[in-house]
């Protein structure tokens, strides 16, 4: 595959992860979505396999997702700008300790976003506890699963190139 069109591929797999940040954006999908297109370009056993194994994870994901409390994130504070924070968290964690360092960074994130705001420990603590109650762990389940495909086609890419 050319570099433009795995540049394109990125941008997607890139806009899906931000995507689960946002709800009602698709970033699950847009991640699977990234991966299909990719495979169906590279034809090749490593990117079948690639396919295959992201499609059951992220199925998997799903089904683990309705297990979870519904996202209720009317009522708690959760702004854009703690998503981001979040979101920057996790990728950070994810790429300093790879996997298991999103979970950190994303609870992190999340707590310096408060910390910036409310100014106390105790206070911006109290924050995040709610936050993660209301909706972190559907989120965190998700993203870190999004993070995982990225992850592994960053590898499959590197390693093919």
């Amino acid at each position: 595959m050319d570099l433009p069109q795995l540049l394109l591929v990125g941008l997607v797999l890139l806009l899906g992860v931000a995507g689960v940040l946002v709800p009602g954006v698709p970033g699950t999908w847009l991640v699977w979505a990234g991966v299909l297109w990719w495979a169906l370009r590279e034809r090749s056993a490593a990117a079948w396999s690639l396919l295959v194994s992201a499609t059951a994870l992220l199925l998997v994901v799903q089904v683990v997702k309705w297990q979870l409390p519904p996202r209720q994130l009317q009522g708690i504070g959760a702004t854009s700008r703690m998503a981001l924070y979040a979101g920057l968290g996790a990728l950070l964690g994810f790429v300093l300790v790879p996997v298991v360092g999103a979970v950190p960074g994303f609870v992190g994130g999340i707590y310096l976003c408060e910390r910036l705001r409310l100014g106390t420990h105790g206070e911006a603590w109290a924050s995040v506890r709610a936050v993660m109650r209301a909706a972190g762990t559907s989120v965190l389940v998700e993203l870190l699963a999004c993070l995982m495909v990225v992850g592994a086609w960053v590898g499959t890419v590197v390693a093919a190139g």
